[in-house]
This record gives C-alpha cells, sequence and structure tokens, in this order.
C-alpha cells in the first residue's frame, strides 16, 4: 500500500512517516522544507530512506504530476492560532487551498484521505460557556465534561479553526460528488519527540524545553494564574489510531471523529509546571500576564467515546510519560537543535 503524508517533515508528518514505514507501508512524504525544522526533520526521513517530495502544497500542478497513491494523510497546516490573525492568506492557502489541491489529486486518482483536522473547529463561546465564561481562573477548574462530535461548531472559532472545519466540508463535499472515502480526526493538543519546543508546536513541549535549558515562562491569559485546561495526546497514540484507521479503511469510513488525550491525560499549566520540575530537576521563573487573547479558551477535554468504540483505542500514555519522552529525546538532541534555532 502506498501513503502520501503531507506535511511529512513536520512534527506529526515525520513521526507518521517513521511510523508507518516501519509497519511495512510504502511511505512518501510531501513538504516545501520552508520551515527550518523541516530540514532537520528530512535528514530522519532520508535515514529511514523515505523520499519527500519538495513541493508546496499550493502548487495543483506538480501534485497532480505526483505519482498515485492508496491513501493521503493530509496533516499539512500553518498550525499557530494567533498567526492565523496576523498571515490570513498564508494560513488560508496552506490549509484550505492545500487541502483542495489534495483533494482534485484523490479525484483523479479514486484514493482516500485521513485528514487531520483541529479541536479549534470546535465554538470558542460555547467553550467559554462550560466555565461560565470566565476571564479570570485563580482556582483550578472543577468541570468535568468532556467535548465531542456533536459539539457545538458554530462560529467563532478562529481563522485557523475555520480553515480546517472548511477543509472538512470540502471533504465531505468530494465525498458526496466522486465516491471518496474519508476518515476525519480532530484532533488537540499532540506532543512528543520530534517536537522542538517552539511556541507555535504546543505548549507541553514549550515547557519542558525552557525547564530543560533553564528558560522563564509565562502564565498568559485567565489572569495569569496557570490554571486553563489542555489534554495532550502522545504522537505514538495518535500514530497507533491511525494504522488502525489505515487498516480498517474499507469497512470503516466517511467517518468523524473527536481524538484526543481525554482525561488520561488532561492538565493545567500549574500541574505541568510541576511535572517538568520533578523530571528536568529545575525551577524557573514564570511570569504573569493576565490578559486573555480573544482565540484563547479555558478549557478543552476530548471525549474520545466514538473513536474507541470503532478502533478498540484508547491513549496509553499521561501526561507525565508525554512530557518524559519528550524530555528524553529534546536532552538527547540539545546540541543539534540549537543549530538550528
Amino acid at each position: 500500500m502506498k501513503i502520501l503524508v503531507t506535511g511529512g517533515c513536520g512534527f506529526i508528518g515525520t513521526n507518521l512517516c517513521v511510523y508507518l514505514n516501519n509497519k511495512g507501508f510504502k511511505v512518501s512524504s510531501l513538504d516545501n522544507l520552508s520551515k527550518i525544522g523541516s530540514k532537520f526533520n528530512h535528514q530522519i526521513l532520508l535515514k529511514n530512506k523515505i523520499k519527500n517530495f519538495k513541493i508546496d502544497i499550493k502548487n495543483f500542478q506538480k501534485i497532480n504530476k505526483l505519482p498515485k497513491f492508496n491513501i493521503i494523510i493530509d496533516c499539512c497546516a500553518e498550525a499557530a492560532v494567533e498567526i492565523s490573525k496576523k498571515d490570513i492568506d498564508r494560513v488560508i492557502n496552506t490549509n484550505l487551498i492545500g487541502t483542495i489541491n489534495i483533494l482534485k489529486k484523490i479525484k483523479n486518482d479514486k484514493s482516500k484521505i485521513i485528514f487531520l483536522s483541529s479541536s479549534r473547529v470546535y465554538s470558542i463561546e460555547a467553550i467559554n460557556k462550560l466555565v461560565n465564561n470566565k476571564k479570570i481562573i485563580s482556582k483550578p477548574i472543577k468541570t468535568k465534561k468532556m467535548i465531542n462530535e456533536n459539539f457545538n461548531t458554530i462560529k467563532p472559532k478562529s481563522i485557523y479553526g475555520l480553515t480546517k472545519y472548511a477543509s472538512e466540508m470540502f471533504i465531505q463535499e468530494f465525498s458526496y460528488a466522486f465516491r471518496i472515502k474519508y476518515i476525519i480526526n480532530r484532533c488537540g493538543v499532540v506532543s512528543g519527540p520530534l517536537q522542538f519546543g517552539k511556541v507555535d508546536q504546543g505548549f507541553l513541549s514549550l515547557w519542558v524545553w525552557r525547564h530543560l535549558i533553564k528558560k522563564n515562562l509565562t502564565y498568559v491569559g485567565y489572569g495569569g494564574y496557570g490554571n486553563q485546561v489542555r489534554d495532550v495526546l502522545h504522537i505514538y497514540d495518535l500514530c497507533e489510531l491511525i494504522e488502525k484507521q489505515i487498516n480498517n479503511f474499507d469497512s470503516k469510513y466517511n467517518l468523524i471523529f473527536t481524538v484526543g488525550g481525554s482525561k488520561k491525560s488532561c492538565t493545567s499549566l500549574n500541574k505541568l509546571t510541576r511535572i517538568c520540575e520533578e523530571i528536568t530537576k529545575n525551577k524557573i521563573k514564570i511570569f504573569k500576564k493576565p490578559k486573555t487573547s480573544i482565540y484563547d479558551i479555558p478549557y478543552y477535554v476530548s471525549d474520545n467515546s466514538k473513536v474507541s468504540k470503532q478502533y478498540n483505542w484508547k491513549p496509553k500514555n499521561d501526561v507525565r510519560s508525554i512530557a518524559l519522552d519528550t524530555y528524553n529525546w529534546l536532552k538527547k538532541n540539545k546540541i543539534n537543535l540549537k543549530k538550528f534555532f
């Protein structure tokens, strides 16, 4: 089976390429190598004899000339929510136009698609109501509510979230018109090895990296108390799920799933700070920035019930094990990473 991973030199893409390659699939990557980290990851693909097509996902003419693949896993994205407000064209062109180009390729080749969408398709206002629209969270959040596929997707959701939601709708329309088989995974925070600790790659790796190099951090928003909550999914747990989806594609398709760490690995920033201090043996200064961005949310925990039932899958890793795996990888590659950043 031939598989193409778009954004194959990104964090999720590189992990997927190597994982699926080791499972015996014929894997290729598509990545324009425009980001500094992608050049580091490209070396990993080369060591595993995985070919990367250096093509911009906005260029349909070049994409259409690629060989035929049985499945395309589309995880190419400009993923930083705040950046989507500042660089609108880049986010729309990569996240939406890029996916449409992949869909046209899939239509021509009669391939299938697994699309990595985002938890950001869900309504910011509806999520805020889970904690009574609090702008200041001075105490730990106690709600036990989780978010599943039926949660409100009405605006606002951020420009980034809108591009992912619009991509979902294009996938469904192409499926209806051209009988394309698809799976959509609405992923929350994903972390683990190959994540560089940059701001735009997720808060867990950032927290681990800053503790490792003894550099200060800031609790941003909600009064600056660090009580906002997210769940985190280990990249290896996500890879295992996608392998199951590939192997069951003939019987399970045209489905949308909420995919995340769920209650197994949800954490506040405060809790993560304590975990990082314990793992790294370092304590750093953490400042407060009380003002909350219009795009920020106070709480997000995934309800994996649907995807767990379909594939007999559950996350294996809790927050500490994800942080520890991330720390071990960052520590091992600390010198090499400094050459890139």
